[in-house]
This record gives C-alpha cells, structure tokens and sequence, in this order.
C-alpha cells in the first residue's frame, strides 16, 4: 500500500507525537518513541528546551490542534448534512423561497453573474441542458460554444458547420444537441459522447432558422425557403414538408404535447398546423412587419391569461370562451419587428392582447416556469419581464451594450442567458 505521507510530512509527524508526549509528562513512552521511531537524538534536547532545532518549535501542539479541527470540521459537515437534507423536503414540498419570495416571482437581476466571452460575431441563439449546468451558444461565427453557467468556465467548441450557425435546440432528454445553419444543414450532436456530430439532415434549399425536437424521434426545422420540414432522427431522412408561408420562415414552436406546432414569418403571419395532418388550421394575423418569434403559452400560465382576459375582453366572447379548457396549445405569443408582442387566441385566430413597451424589434420570448410572466429580448438592448395577469412590463433590465438577440430560461437553477449582437453571452441570477 502506497504512503500517505511524504518523507518530510512523516518525520514532522513522528516529532509532533514525540513533542506531546513529553509536554504531558510521558519521559518513558517519549523516550521508547524515539528509539522505535529512530528519531535523532538532539530532538530530545530541542523538546526539552523548546528551541526550534529540526522543526520541533513547528510541530508544538500540532496535535492538539488538528485535533480540534477535525472536530469542528465534523460538527460543520453535520450541519451542512442536516441543511442539505432541509433543503431537500422544501424542494419535494413545494416552491422554493428565496429572500421572502416564492420560485414563482423570482425575476433577474443584475449585475450579471457571468458575461461569457469568446465568439468572433453576433450571438444568434442560447439554449440550457435540461439536466446540467450547461449552458449552449451559436454564433454566426460557424460554431457553437459550451460554458458552465454556475462558474462561467468555457467548456468546449463545436465546429462542423460552414457558415452561421442560426438555432439550437436540445432533446427533452438532453442527449442530443441539434444545431441548424446558413449552410443549409441541420446538425445532430450526441451529448452522451463528448457532443460528437453524429448525423447531418439534407434537404432544405435556403438558410435553416430553426429546429424544435417533437416526440418519437422526431425533429422540425424552419427555413428561408419558404418550408418546415419533419425529420425522422432514427434514420435523419424528411418525412413531411409543410408549405403555406409566403416568405421566410423565421421560428417554429411546438405545444407540450406535440400535437401542434406554431410558425411565423417574414410575411408578417404567424400559423397553426396540425402535425398529424401537416395542414395549416389557422392564420394570425395582425403585426405591421416580420414575426422575429413565437411561443405557445404553456398551460401553467392558462390562469394568468384568464385574468388578463377578464379585463379586457367582455364575458361570453369567442375569446373568453377559448379560455376555459386547459388543453396545451390554445394560445400562443408573438414578437415582431413592429415592436410588439401579441396574445393569440389560437382556435379563432383574434389577437387577444397587444404587450407595448419595446423601443425596437422583439427578437426573443420565453415564458417564466411558473407561467407567471413573460420575458422578451430585443433590439433596445433590454429584457423585459412582462407580468401575465396585468399585461404590464414588470421589470425592465439593460442587458446589454448591443442589440438582444436570444434568451433561455435554465430548468436547472433560476437563471436566464441573454446572447448579443455584442459576441457575448449573459448568465443573470433570478432573485
């Protein structure tokens, strides 16, 4: 078995033990010590006189004092256990508070925790493991960027891609990162094995602006010819083709539970398709420039928009009665270019309620877990959290020197990541 001690720590070892036996008294158990221990003869003398010869001045009640610091290092250890496990039963019980608020009105704030820096051009998107403390950017610099959000560490860089790399997109699971590019490929990357390129998907004919993973296997992407294409991931062959937009296609979202999947585009209209079918149920409708981004309002926040609606549209409406079921995908949100953000009722088309506050183009959604707010990135260089039940801006943070380009809510710690025209990504703590 190998020692534990070096040479030198030994020796200081054996003078601490032969030092406390002569300070209590010991001469004979000293004495034999130091013979068995082959200790040279003058520590005697230097024990005896205190002096510093050989380091025995160095090791005066060194046992003694690590003593103590074991114990008290086990006490703290039992505390730290004992508040772990505290943690723990507030976590399975419920919410969790933080400064007297609940998980469900924690905002960020800034200053930022950490600015990550390291791409050569604009960010164009940012995504969170589900699992880890991970956090994932692409660039237009043709590479996507791995960090560890909690020590703001850059971990790795991804490189396959040829021109900008324009979405990115990981599996509920988080064993797969897909990435989608101005090379017109989509790209799949096994997590599980150090984020290796495992598949490239053909078959779009212009810029590739978005993936989103649907069950079973499956993957859609949005692109500037026009398209949404389906892809089967077992075999990475396209499937289905879904066509009706009359420009760009800028970003796609799906409900949670895969049945409908929500587009925007350059043509100013945002649509609804049924993916069992691949037809086009509806269209909306109503912004006065390019849709940027959409999101289907997740079922959590169906109570916030209730009230929103209570105040704003009279009892009895199409809209007050779309409101009543608790179905995913019966509203959705848009940003545009107009600078606005707008409530969809996603069963008769209306636009359910206009969010005004933004000074540029809304580049970027995302919805609170709690569902209790909405949070929205653009141009103006801020993030603006926008509360549900009011339909009021609720905090407004000056992000970044540059445009806002992305923003990612993490499921594993109350943080957010912004990305910029400013080639840097942004971790805030929500407090």
């Amino acid at each position: 078995m190998a020692a534990a001690l070096t040479s030198r720590q030994a020796e200081e070892l054996k003078r601490a033990v032969y030092e406390y036996l002569v300070s209590n008294s010991c001469p004979d158990a000293a004495a034999a010590f130091m013979r068995e221990a082959y200790l040279d003869d003058d520590v005697d003398e230097s024990a005896a006189n205190g002096s510093a010869a050989n380091g025995t001045a160095r090791t005066s009640h060194i046992l003694e004092k690590k003593w103590t610091s074991i114990v008290r290092l086990q006490r703290k250890n039992m505390d730290l256990e004992n508040q772990l496990a505290q943690l723990k039963e507030e976590l399975a019980a419920g919410p969790i508070r933080a400064n007297g608020k609940s998980s469900a009105d924690m905002l960020p704030r800034g200053p930022e925790r950490h600015s990550l820096e390291g791409h050569k051009l604009p960010i164009t998107a940012v995504a969170f493991h589900p699992l880890h403390t991970v956090v994932v950017s692409a660039s237009e610099d043709a590479t996507i960027k791995l960090w560890d959000f909690e020590s703001g560490d850059f971990e790795q860089t991804l490189k396959g891609h040829t021109k900008a790399v324009t979405d990115i997109a990981f599996d509920a699971k988080g064993t797969l990162l897909a990435s989608c590019s101005a090379d017109l490929t989509i790209k799949l990357w096994d997590v599980t094995n150090n984020y290796k390129n495992t598949k490239t998907l053909f078959g779009h004919d212009h810029s590739v602006s978005c993936v989103v993973f649907l069950p079973n296997q499956q993957l859609a992407s949005a692109s500037r010819d026009k398209t949404i294409k389906l892809w089967d991931l077992t075999n990475g062959y396209c499937t289905k083709t879904l066509t009706g937009h009359d420009e760009w296609v800028r970003h796609i979202a799906v409900t949670e539970d895969g049945k409908f999947l929500a587009s925007c585009s350059n043509d100013q209209s945002a649509r609804l398709w049924d993916l069992t079918t691949g037809e086009s149920k509806i269209e909306f409708r109503g912004h006065e420039h390019v849709i940027e981004c959409v999101q289907f309002v997740p079922v959590a926040a169906y109570p916030m928009v209730r009230e929103l609606l209570d105040s704003t549209a009279p009892t009895g409406t199409a809209a007050s009665k779309a409101r009543d079921t608790t179905m995913p995908g019966q509203f959705l949100v848009t940003g545009s270019r107009d600078k606005e953000i707008k409530l969809w009722d996603c069963q008769t088309g209306q636009c359910l309620y206009t969010f005004r506050g933004h000074d540029n183009w809304v580049r970027s959604l995302v919805f609170h877990p709690s569902g209790k707010y909405l949070l929205s990135a653009s141009d103006d260089k801020t993030v603006r959290c926008w509360d549900l039940k009011s339909g009021r801006c609720a905090k407004t943070i000056e992000a970044h020197g540059h445009f806002v380009t992305a923003i990612a809510w993490s499921n594993v710690s109350p943080v957010i990541a912004t990305g910029s025209v400013e080639n840097t990504v942004k971790v805030w703590e929500c407090k």
